[in-house]
């Protein structure tokens, strides 16, 4: 099972529990007329998918209504006042060892890795004063979720003697779709409350990666939040290690992947939005853009929720009438806000590259940019200052946003002090809506990769697989099974993947968990 393949499908030190999901059989390649495939949307999606297709000779087209690919982790030029020409984008992001999908398609354009460097860790604070993180945590499940227990000031002797032990064990023994069954219909709040979970420690650490989903824990499914347990806690040993890109996304990710897909004869369409997708009696659609109507064998549709919604109502003949109705029921997360900002003097030496607030407010994460990325990095060395980005998420719809932004400088203010005298030379306010929401109930409704239309496959971070992933590895994943199911039917051999366990790891675990049931 642990084969190598030439996809980057190799062990690359992986968790010895990590799961090999194979890929479909068939030929290794198309010989003679290959198929015209189109792929809608230029994210980690719509990348993943496009590269697959392409090596395995398909003559692909990557349509991408924005300047450049990336989706949510674009990157685009601005101007400072100083007259330098730096990166923005919509900031920090963890790339988590256990990504392994993800991290393969990276592979690609970087086998080792080197474009990614460490953070040492995910340090949390409360306004209240409490501190956590998880350097000390021990890293092989059980113990890491123990280890956190026994370590974080969140949790005392009473605390444990007080929580439900009974509704707890069922996050012993994650498995995708069983775990969406039992706990979609409730929120990640009422299952805390439910587990008698310590009031500290479900601030501290779980609202605020509860809160990387774009959503208030109030709204999330408590799915979601059982399956986050599982990734990062219990479900492999790798969960608590994350690195972050050298470089801006586009130096660092994008643009190599960008000419490793137009080497291998992919025809790269960006600033260039797909408005309809008309399905052919005989298989395969046509796509209609501002400029061109173009006949395709097949079709990916990699778009977020918002977008896919809005291509789907567009295209009056796409699926049929359920598919319809369910793609037209998602939600988007609430808004958010990333703000950067250009300092002329460095923060404390001893500040983290990355830390995570609650209780502060709007503030929902605090980067040091130039601690890890080249291009700040440099920048904070010619002017001796510092570029800090803040993350504010899920707020409200109907609030002020110059007030929220005003806010959340504040509550730096507050988290790191010395900002306070710092002069702001030049400052980014990125408002943005377009993530994916799983509220309560809402798993039924979120479309599978594939679609009534065989022809036709989804794919995205809301995208139903069938694997415990999550965020940027949910992306990467489905864009592979979305190939992987067109290559398929074509009797092409598809991309062997990975994944955390599919159910819990200790047969022990297992077996306490069965008495919740």
């Amino acid at each position: 099972m642990l084969r190598r393949d030439g996809d980057g499908g190799h062990r690359h030190g992986r968790d010895r529990r990590a799961e090999v999901v194979p890929a479909p059989a068939g030929r290794a390649r198309f010989t003679g007329d290959a198929p015209a495939v189109a792929v809608v949307g230029g994210g980690i999606a719509g990348i993943a998918a496009a590269t697959l297709l392409a090596e395995r000779g398909a003559r692909v087209t990557l349509h991408e209504s924005e300047e450049g690919l990336g989706g949510r982790l674009a990157g685009w030029p601005t101007r400072l006042a100083d007259g330098t020409t730096v990166t923005m984008s919509r900031g920090f992001h963890a790339f988590f060892r256990q990504y392994y999908n993800l991290r393969g398609l990276l592979r690609r354009v970087d086998p080792g890795l080197g474009s990614l460097t460490r953070l040492p860790d995910y340090p949390l604070r409360h306004s209240s004063g409490l501190r956590d993180g998880f350097a000390r945590v021990p890293r092989t499940p059980p113990l890491s979720a123990l280890g956190f227990v026994a370590l974080s000031p969140t949790f005392g002797p009473g605390d444990l003697v007080r929580m439900n032990p009974r509704a707890a064990l069922g996050l012993l023994d994650v498995r995708v779709p069983e775990v969406y069954e039992r706990l979609d219909g409730i929120s990640a709040t009422d299952f805390l409350h439910r587990i008698r979970f310590p009031e500290a420690a479900h601030h501290l650490a779980f609202e605020v990666f509860s809160r990387s989903f774009f959503a208030d824990p109030r709204e999330l499914s408590a799915a979601e939040l059982a399956l986050m347990f599982h990734i990062y806690f219990l479900g492999s040993a790798e969960g608590l290690i994350f690195d972050v890109p050298r470089e801006t996304f586009p130096a660092a990710l994008w643009d190599p992947l960008h000419r490793y897909l137009e080497g291998h004869g992919v025809d790269v369409r960006t600033r260039t939005p797909v408005r309809e997708v008309r399905p052919l009696p005989e298989g395969g659609a046509v796509l209609t853009t501002d400029d061109l109507t173009t006949r395709y064998d097949a079709l990916v549709l990699a778009l977020d929720s918002g977008g896919l919604r809005h291509l789907v109502a567009a295209s009056p003949e796409l699926g049929d009438a359920d598919w319809r109705d369910r793609i037209a029921r998602l939600r988007t997360a609430p808004p958010f806000l990333v703000s950067r900002l250009w300092l002329d003097r460095p923060v404390a030496h001893d500040r983290p590259g990355f830390l995570g607030t609650s209780g502060y407010g709007p503030l929902d994460n605090v980067s040091v940019l130039d601690r890890w990325e080249g291009e700040a990095a440099r920048w904070a060395r010619r002017t001796r200052g510092s570029v800090v980005e803040l993350h504010a998420y899920a707020v409200a719809p109907d609030a002020d946003r110059a007030a929220v932004q005003a806010e959340t400088l504040g509550q730096l203010h507050r988290v790191y002090p010395e900002t306070r005298s710092a002069r702001l030379l030049d400052e980014r306010h990125e408002w943005r809506a377009d993530c994916p929401m799983f509220p309560v109930g809402g798993y039924r409704d979120r479309p599978g990769v594939r679609s009534p239309d065989p022809t036709v496959t989804v794919a995205g971070d809301m995208v139903r697989t069938g694997l415990p992933v999550a965020l940027m590895e949910r992306a990467a994943t489905s864009g592979f099974l979305a190939a992987n199911a067109l290559l398929e039917r074509w009797g092409v051999s598809g991309q062997t993947l990975w994944t955390v366990p599919r159910a819990g790891r200790s047969a022990v675990l297992r077996r306490l968990a069965a008495v919740a049931d």
